[in-house]
């Protein structure tokens, strides 16, 4: 915007209530900031990404959620949210600046703190949390209760029982509640055998039949769903009726969280093509169509029509 005249500075002569909010990868300074990057590159130099992964394997980036979407926009949408909480005492604007960067790391706070660097230990094996490899740990695929498993059919299903009443409820459903090497939960020394052993019995029932087996239980197993499988779920479909909607056979997830009075409305649209919207935009600004044509000849903007990305939408 800056090289464009319209700095903060500028805008917020014009109108000092104005709120101007700076979303980037790197930040407005240092020896990044100039440079291109995507999500797998803010993760991996804010230090997330290297706690992601099995042991002995490659870290593994979760798509492009987490730095993109969650310490990206969201992030940058509670930074305007309360700069215009405020602003109602001050009736002053301010700049919000936003890097994807920061904005892991600070969403990553729990983990710098369990692995030690902020002195977190845990009370009841007086250890750090995470202080172990990446995938050795408590919450990293590390423990037997809290993994993922394979079962029968070729599906998954989600084990989370942290809490010693939750792995109680586990072991007995499974049938293992007189096994002496599951009789210690935290015995760090037992939990490649008691990986092994849960592996070798959820491959014993399809995923559903485990669905069946648990629901209603407190040992926090649940099934994987695929996306496509999320709108036929039973929580879709019973808690939230309006969870998804559909388009051209696409999945529309509804917005959350849920306003009591003034909740957010699913248009259930497909998401606009690179540039379909390129024309209406310069009209709605004042822009004669002869201008506009312009612009188009001279590649100074798209529209749908001839951007090179139409192949790949």
């Amino acid at each position: 915007m800056e090289k464009l005249g319209l700095g903060p500075s500028v805008i917020m002569a014009l109108n000092p209530r104005i709120i101007y909010a700076r979303l980037t990868g790197f930040g407005q300074d240092g020896i990044h900031s100039k440079m291109a990057g995507h999500d797998i590159n803010y993760l991996a130099l804010s230090g997330a990404l290297s706690i992601f992964g099995r042991k002995g394997e490659n870290p593994i980036f979760p798509g492009n959620v987490l730095a993109d979407f969650a310490a990206g926009g969201l992030m940058c949408a509670l930074g305007i949210a309360l700069a215009i909480i405020e602003r109602n005492q001050s009736g002053k604007g301010q700049v919000i600046d936003n890097a994807m960067v920061d904005g892991v790391s600070y969403l990553s706070t729990f983990i710098f703190k369990a692995k030690g660097i902020g002195g977190t230990i845990d009370s009841t094996t007086g250890s750090y949390l995470w202080d172990k490899e990446r995938g050795d740990n408590l919450l990293d695929s590390g423990c037997p209760f809290y993994e993922v498993y394979k079962t029968k059919d070729g599906k998954f299903i989600s084990v989370g029982a942290l809490e010693p009443q939750f792995y109680l409820a586990l072991v007995n459903i499974l049938g293992l509640e007189n096994n002496p090497t599951f009789a210690f939960q935290m015995d760090r020394l037992k939990w490649p055998l008691m990986k092994r052993r849960f592996a070798e019995i959820f491959l014993t029932k399809t995923r559903d039949e485990w669905t069946k087996i648990f629901h209603e239980s407190d040992a926090c197993v649940l099934p994987v769903l695929e996306m496509e499988e999320m709108k036929l779920s039973d929580h879709a479909k019973q808690t939230r009726p309006k969870m998804v909607s559909c388009f051209e056979g696409g999945i529309d997830p509804a917005p959350s969280p849920i306003l009591s009075r003034t909740p957010a409305t699913i248009e259930g649209k497909r998401m606009p093509f690179c540039g379909q919207h390129t024309i209406d935009i310069l009209e709605e600004f004042g822009f004669e169509k002869s201008a506009i044509q312009g612009f188009l000849k001279e590649g100074v903007v798209q529209t749908h029509q001839n951007s090179p990305l139409k192949s790949s939408l």
